[in-house]
């Protein structure tokens, strides 16, 4: 994907939460680089598709802000393409708790369950099992 939509995107991004695009470098590394008060910041290196990385990376220079990254780490190296948006949304939701925004669980398998009641285990005869 050229460098140049990935900044569209990430421009896109930023105008519905508190991130700012402060950096767009189309180098060694194509880093797109993020920052929201109270001085939360992170990158994003971009996959390369000539040849180098094919997979998003994030990282932050901030020791208070990388631990909250794991989340978005984590979801990167599992298996499956990820698209910018997909890395974004995970890192903003993951940096809740340092922008002071309510902590939403938007993961649909979770809510499915939520609202699923446990019934209580009735007595089943195991088969071939006489009760007697």
């Amino acid at each position: 994907m050229e460098f140049k939509h990935l900044v569209d995107v990430a421009e896109k991004w930023c105008s519905g939460n508190p991130f700012d695009l402060i950096a767009a470098e189309e180098g060694d590394e194509r880093r797109l680089d993020f920052y929201a008060e109270p001085g939360v910041s992170f990158y994003v290196l971009c996959p390369d598709m000539s040849g180098g990385s094919d997979n998003f990376h994030v990282w932050s220079e901030s020791e208070d802000c990388l631990p909250f990254l794991q989340l978005a780490q984590d979801y990167i190296s599992s298996c499956g393409k990820k698209t910018l948006l997909e890395v974004l949304d995970k890192v903003l939701r993951s940096f809740r708790p340092l922008l002071g925004l309510p902590d939403t669980d938007d993961d649909a398998f979770e809510e499915y369950h939520a609202d699923v009641e446990e019934e209580p285990e009735a007595d089943h005869q195991q088969m071939g099992v006489s009760q007697q």
